[in-house]
């Protein structure tokens, strides 16, 4: 049985993951690295301990991941305070059905504690959750389970009876490999043949979320 529903932030709950996209690609485009749509889409809930590593691999040790990401940062940051967080759509409805239905509510993200408090304030959203669980309180973030088993260990679930809510490839892969069931609500891209391995469903949008938990029969 499904107790507790687990939301990734970025892209699931919230519209930025479209901001990170760009700007990563013009922070890195300004230190004369060129990134695909796809090279920036591949840093979504990358924990950046990981991410660095692999950026160095992709365009060599001479680009600097971390300077770069500063600049996304400062650039998305300036973004943000000048036109507000959008949210994504059915987000209240659907958070009030859940909680009506008696789920416990979490928010398990690759952001910071400070910028995921700020974010679901600043949306309005924040009291509808019961934990905020960010991959910093953890030795690794998504891909890696470390942030799902803690969300499963602060809200006192079981994996088993936790549905995680994610929209990209990183949060599926840390969700499942804790054990979590895991939906998928597409925000820039969709599941492919490796993602639709892991998931137990793919939504069209949170609005569907309810139903899907009503028909999971678990």
């Amino acid at each position: 049985m499904i107790k507790a529903v687990l939301f990734d932030m970025d892209g699931t709950l919230i519209d930025t993951e479209k901001y990170l996209t760009r700007f990563w690609r013009q922070a890195a485009r300004e230190h004369g690295v060129e990134m695909t749509v796809e090279d920036s889409c591949a840093l979504r809930s990358f924990a950046s301990r990981y991410a660095s590593q692999w950026f160095a691999e992709r365009f060599g040790r001479e680009a600097d991941y971390w300077e770069i990401r500063e600049r996304r940062k400062e650039l998305m940051s300036r973004h943000l305070e000048e036109n507000g967080i959008e949210k994504k759509p059915f987000v209240e409805e659907t958070l009030e059905k859940l909680k009506e239905a008696g789920y416990l509510l979490a928010v398990v993200t690759a952001t910071d504690e400070e910028r995921t408090r700020q974010y679901l304030t600043s949306t309005g959203i924040i009291g509808y959750f019961d934990r905020l669980v960010c991959a910093t309180m953890v030795e690794r973030g998504k891909p890696y389970p470390d942030v799902y088993e803690y969300a499963c260990q602060v809200t006192g679930c079981k994996p088993e009876e936790c549905l995680a809510v994610e929209d990209a490839p990183n949060g599926i892969r840390s969700a499942r490999g804790a054990g979590c069931h895991v939906v998928m609500v597409p925000d820039l891209t969709g599941a492919d043949k490796e993602l639709a391995g892991l998931i137990d469903g793919e939504l069209e949008s949170l609005r569907e979320l309810p139903a899907f938990l009503g028909e999971m029969g678990i």
